[in-house]
């Protein structure tokens, strides 16, 4: 997109981080610390899912993840559109990538496995996969499917992935699987769940 056609601060942010010299280096410097300052506002926010100890780490996971951000908006700087201010469309990537990290921190030293209590969280605190089941019919369906006709692994794929929130590398390290793979289980378990919801009279892609 031509300059012109954005709005002057993220015109100016393009500008500079496109060009040579101290402008460069200094923009650089400020998107940085913007970077790094959203980073550290998302493991604020994150704290209570965060392990007791280890702030030092977080910071560390926060400075990494400013620092790669840093690195994929450089690289893509030249395909920002203007669809959003560009101090936006940069902090998305930085958003993304202390997300990552803190969900990984947040599992480093907790078990993967079975919970059957899982069930019993539900629907007060289902994840975003499961908020739009309403009734309790429907998570009876759904914990008789995952109980009756998935298999032991997909079962724990399943319910690590979709109501754990384990992040997909977590789990193929703990299992000692492969990304693939996990996500092949994964694909397996909501192909049998739901054609267990179209036997019921589902037609919405509940799993």
């Amino acid at each position: 997109m031509h300059a012109l056609d954005l709005d002057r601060d993220s015109a100016e942010w393009v500008r500079s981080l496109t060009v040579s010299g101290d402008d460069h280096r200094a923009a650089v410097a400020r998107l940085h610390a913007l970077l790094l300052g959203v980073a550290r506002g998302e493991a604020s926010r994150r704290r209570a899912t965060l392990p007791d100890r280890g702030s030092e780490e977080v910071d560390e996971l926060c400075v990494q993840a400013a620092n790669d951000a840093l690195v994929a908006v450089l690289g893509k700087v030249e395909t920002y559109r203007g669809n959003a201010r560009f101090t936006t469309w940069a902090c998305k990537f930085v958003i993304l990538e202390i997300s990552s990290a803190l969900r990984r921190h947040a599992w480093r030293q907790r078990r993967v496995e079975l919970d059957e209590t899982v069930w019993d969280r539900l629907p007060d605190r289902a994840p975003p996969p499961l908020q739009r089941m309403q009734n309790d019919e429907v998570f009876e369906i759904l914990a008789r499917a995952v109980r009756d006709d998935l298999t032991d692994r997909q079962r724990l794929v399943f319910q690590s992935v979709t109501m754990d929130d384990v992040p997909i590398d977590v789990l193929a390290e703990r299992l000692g699987s492969t990304r693939g793979a996990i996500y092949k289980t994964l694909h397996d378990a909501r192909g049998k769940l739901r054609r267990v919801f179209a036997d019921a009279g589902y037609e919405d892609d509940v799993a």
